[in-house]
């Protein structure tokens, strides 16, 4: 996903929000090298108020990637170790006792922040991993029956180890489809790794980001008015019918036990349309929705053992079904 810029947006506010939201590329790059995808995928989550799945091997910058975001947004981010140990109160907050006022108040845990960081997720069994459930729907917490309402924006970024299953408690259907966006980080080219040496060799330090120089370069009223425009743009019946062929087609492959949902198809067309903003248009053409699908369907859809024996993946039933349904002209 790389977005090219042109000046067909509907307003200059439009446009500014837009222009901000493109420096973060640049900005995040001070920090982060070679992972434009990843990036461009967090704000369009972010555009869409949506959460992102982070799959990759340790080591490739995942946890980087969303402070360097979270500090060129100038956004508040907190981060939580996902443990076996782990128990919903450490992450939602818990009622404590005062002795000095002989009364109980509430302490907000680590929720309560803009971009939570949810590392190794599938490392926490399912009682604390549902803990999230009710924050990334609802966007608040039920503490002793009062809801309490989360900042916003709220993007929970979870990363999880796609080599490593021992000790690990998988994420069921349900809570994967409560991620907008599934993005795998690949390993860096050799020229990009060759980067990250020599800046390490030249005294970058990942726990220092000022000193890098990551400076805020949009906030949250940037986020606002691009949230607003995608909001207006158009998607014409051919497209909202794309979007609900292929969702349908996923539901009919021979290869899948489980297809994308209603809530998947909506989903698409969503991230369709924040895509089709950043990259300068007010409308959602049928490249838009083919540069989504595979993002926004990939954790959606189960194969079937005897596929994934014979090394059929998620991604290129996706893609051979992209291949197949027809276009809208």
């Amino acid at each position: 996903m790389d977005p090219t810029t042109d000046n067909a947006g509907p307003s200059a506010g439009a446009d500014t929000a837009r222009a901000s939201l493109e420096a973060l590329r640049a900005e995040i790059a001070k920090a982060v090298v070679g992972q434009d995808p990843a990036v461009t995928g967090l704000v369009v989550a972010l555009l869409c108020r949506g959460h992102v799945l982070l799959e990759g091997v340790p080591g490739v910058a995942k946890t980087l990637l969303v402070r360097a975001l979270a500090a060129a947004l100038e956004l508040d981010t907190k981060r939580v170790q996902f443990t076996p140990d782990l128990m919903p109160s450490d992450v939602t907050g818990s009622l404590v006792y005062d002795a000095r006022t002989a009364e109980f108040s509430f302490q907000p845990g680590p929720v309560f922040t803009n971009l939570l960081l949810a590392d190794e997720i599938n490392r926490t069994p399912p009682k604390t991993q549902s803990s999230l459930l009710e924050a990334m729907e609802e966007r608040q917490v039920t503490v002793d029956g009062t809801p309490r309402p989360l900042p916003d924006p709220f993007l929970v970024a979870a990363t999880q180890n796609p080599v490593e299953y021992e000790g690990t408690y998988p994420l069921p259907e349900a809570q994967l489809d409560r991620f907008l966006l599934k993005l795998t980080i690949p390993l860096p080219t050799r020229q990009d790794e060759i980067d990250v040496l020599t800046r390490h060799a030249d005294g970058f330090n990942p726990r220092d980001l000022a000193a890098a120089g990551l400076r805020p370069v949009a906030g949250p009223a940037a986020l606002e008015a691009a949230r607003a425009a995608v909001a207006k743009t158009t998607v014409s019946p051919e497209i909202t019918a794309y979007v609900v062929d292929i969702c349908r087609a996923t539901r009919e492959s021979p290869s899948l036990t489980l297809g994308a949902s209603p809530r998947g198809a909506t989903a698409l067309l969503a991230t369709s349309r924040a895509w089709a903003w950043l990259t300068g248009r007010d409308y959602v053409i049928p490249d838009d929705v083919k540069a989504l699908a595979l993002p926004t369907l990939r954790h959606r859809v189960q194969l079937r053992p005897e596929a994934e024996m014979e090394g059929v993946t998620a991604d290129s039933v996706i893609t051979a079904i992209l291949a197949q349904v027809p276009v809208p002209r």
